[in-house]
């Protein structure tokens, strides 16, 4: 494997555009595109490196390529696409793909990267765009240990935790995990929210009280104040939540694995689409209650 000084940045989202600045920071030569080039231009005007307008480009002489877009389509037209990175990858480089993406896709891609003798790992993150800004997120990784020993270094600039689970698509299926987890805390807490308002309580009293106990949790202490003032234009979208769940429920069904809870929330965000808030934090599942009264 290639010893990584040049890296190349796929998906300049609110996600990518922090996690490509890190590596800038730490000295790495990082070439960057964005499917909106202005943006791609933007951050090397605030960061350094060099902006490309094909991931092709972007990638070519890169020791290390990382993706960070939309789903599956998204991941498909920016490394098998006819401009795609794995057309100017070369033999030792890696390919670490960021997107939260189907297991399929995962070991699409690993079969595509073993041809061309480059390396891949599926390393989906959780921590939100904080934890992105801050360098604090969390990687789940899928892949051979050798790539994942050689890229981790590179991971661990904007992360607090970075592991493998496995062989290729394990890092994906360890992220449906979390999105599974997520879901049902932000309902219990939505629900705990409402019935302490409905209740008369006073809620912002309720939460620190009842956060230093058994139901504490990261959703509780970082969404808590935003839900009780009614504020959600910020964080993780919904309709990036229900691509999520849809590719949760899609993997269970293969897996004969029942989530009745997941299915249930995966409705109720459906609801808040329907109210106007696609683009609203996940934590919106309050708003749905509140509307309902």
């Amino acid at each position: 494997m290639r010893t990584i000084s040049t890296v190349a940045f796929i998906g300049l989202g609110v996600m990518g555009y922090p996690m490509a600045g890190h590596l800038a920071r730490q000295g790495l030569t990082t070439r960057v595109y964005n499917r909106t080039a202005s943006k791609a231009e933007t951050w090397v005007n605030e960061h350094g490196g060099s902006a490309h307008p094909t991931p092709q480009e972007a990638a070519k002489g890169a020791d290390l390529v990382l993706i960070c877009v939309g789903n599956d389509d998204d991941v498909r037209e920016v490394t098998t696409g006819s401009e795609g990175v794995l057309h100017s990858m070369e033999s030792g480089s890696v390919l670490v793909d960021h997107t939260t993406a189907s297991a399929d896709l995962a070991l699409e891609l690993d079969a595509a990267c073993r041809q061309q003798e480059v390396g891949f790992i599926d390393a989906p993150v959780s921590g939100g765009q904080q934890g992105a800004e801050n360098g604090a997120l969390t990687i789940m990784c899928g892949g051979d240990k050798a790539h994942f020993e050689h890229v981790y270094p590179v991971l661990d600039l904007y992360a607090r935790a970075v592991s493998l689970m496995g062989t290729a698509s394990s890092g994906q299926l360890t992220k449906m995990v979390n999105q599974i987890c997520i879901a049902g805390l932000v309902q219990g807490l939505a629900e705990g929210l409402h019935f302490a308002e409905q209740a008369g309580l006073d809620q912002q009293q309720v939460i620190d009280v009842i956060a230093k106990g058994a139901a504490g949790s990261w959703q509780m202490e970082n969404r808590h104040k935003t839900m009780i003032a009614d504020e959600y234009a910020h964080g993780f979208a919904v309709n990036w939540m229900r691509k999520d769940l849809d590719i949760c429920l899609t993997q269970a069904r293969r897996l004969d694995a029942t989530l009745p809870v997941t299915a249930l929330v995966d409705q109720f965000y459906a609801d808040v689409q329907r109210i106007g808030g696609g683009r609203w934090d996940t934590s919106s599942l309050l708003k749905r209650l509140r509307n309902a009264d």
